[in-house]
């Protein structure tokens, strides 16, 4: 079979090489999955350039996420078993962990209704607590972990707020249902908020980015306001002044959502369930910006780590095109 494999740590771009080997054989507990599409997810870049708080033996083959089909025809979602990844033509998954894949969405927005959204469910409603008619501030709105943010935002009955760099994923957050949509690098963000919001600030601050961007969010997070950490796209790693949340009766919360997969996987079900219904109704959509075949996704995990993509760019398999 064809399969991207790492064999030293680097950029995606120079590090990832297509090469034909022998399909992954399962163990105890696993299924060999073959794969039908794979979403590209920051963390395959961090992956590659083993900066990942998991870190695979090499060489291995990146891609979290996947839309599969089981050897008896079963089209399923997975989080891969690494260093089995995804960006092959077979993966392997925990076979207890997997997860019916909706009918109502094809395979490349199936497989990224997954991580990115079961992430915005947990963070907003689990950790958050967001109600109907409180305001959602996030950051990196037109990206693929933000914009399953904004629709389960705006599914909950929240005014939502999205933050931007540059007038292209501007009008992507626009259309993903934004009230209120921030570009970054034309405006002053806590000016921006701060105006839009009457001075209040947000009551929810989803933050997948870290960096300048938890700063703006401790100056916008609203009295009895919830910042929710999700990750460091940027690729620092802030510090918090606690004295600060003290002071102003904020909450920070933490989210790694992989935890529940051992600790609690009953609610990934649960939460999995929502997520069939919401997309059954259309009330969600996930947004696959590009479909790219096998032989370019290392050039298109390259351009995720980059920052220049919008929603989510999936590596689709010519046989596992739709559903």
């Amino acid at each position: 079979m064809q399969a991207w494999q790492v064999h030293e740590n680097g950029e995606p771009g120079e590090v990832m090489r297509l090469a034909e080997v022998e399909p992954p054989v399962p163990g105890d507990g696993q299924v060999l999955l073959r794969v039908r599409a794979a979403n590209i997810n920051f963390p395959d870049a961090l992956l590659c350039r083993g900066q990942y708080q998991v870190r695979p033996p090499l060489p291995f083959t990146p891609g979290v996420e996947i839309c599969g089909e089981t050897e008896d025809g079963r089209r399923v979602l997975a989080t891969a078993a690494l260093p089995h990844g995804g960006f092959a033509e077979y993966a392997l998954a925990d076979a207890r962990a997997l997860l019916p894949a909706p009918g109502s969405l094809d395979d490349a927005e199936a497989a990224a209704l997954h991580i990115g959204y079961q992430t915005g469910w947990f963070g907003l409603h689990r950790r958050a607590r967001l109600a109907a008619g409180e305001t959602l501030l996030v950051h990196a709105a037109a990206g693929g972990v933000g914009s399953a943010a904004v629709q389960l935002g705006k599914a909950a009955g929240a005014t939502v707020i999205g933050v931007v760099g540059g007038a292209d994923k501007a009008a992507v957050a626009r259309d993903l249902g934004c009230d209120v949509v921030v570009d970054r690098h034309a405006e002053d963000v806590v000016a921006a908020v701060k105006e839009a919001t009457g001075g209040r600030g947000a009551d929810v601050i989803y933050d997948p980015v870290g960096g300048a961007a938890y700063a703006q969010s401790a100056k916008l997070v609203a009295f009895e306001g919830r910042i929710v950490v999700v990750g460091f796209a940027s690729g620092t790693i802030p510090s918090p002044a606690l004295n600060h949340a003290l002071v102003k009766n904020y909450a920070i919360l933490g989210l790694h959502w992989g935890l529940y997969n051992t600790r609690n996987p009953e609610l990934i079900l649960r939460c999995h369930e929502e997520l069939t219904e919401l997309a059954a109704h259309g009330t969600i959509k996930p947004l696959v910006s590009e479909r790219v075949p096998l032989s370019a996704a290392a050039h298109a995990v390259q351009r995720v780590a980059d920052g220049i993509t919008t929603g989510r760019v999936a590596v689709v398999l010519e046989k596992g095109a739709v559903a």
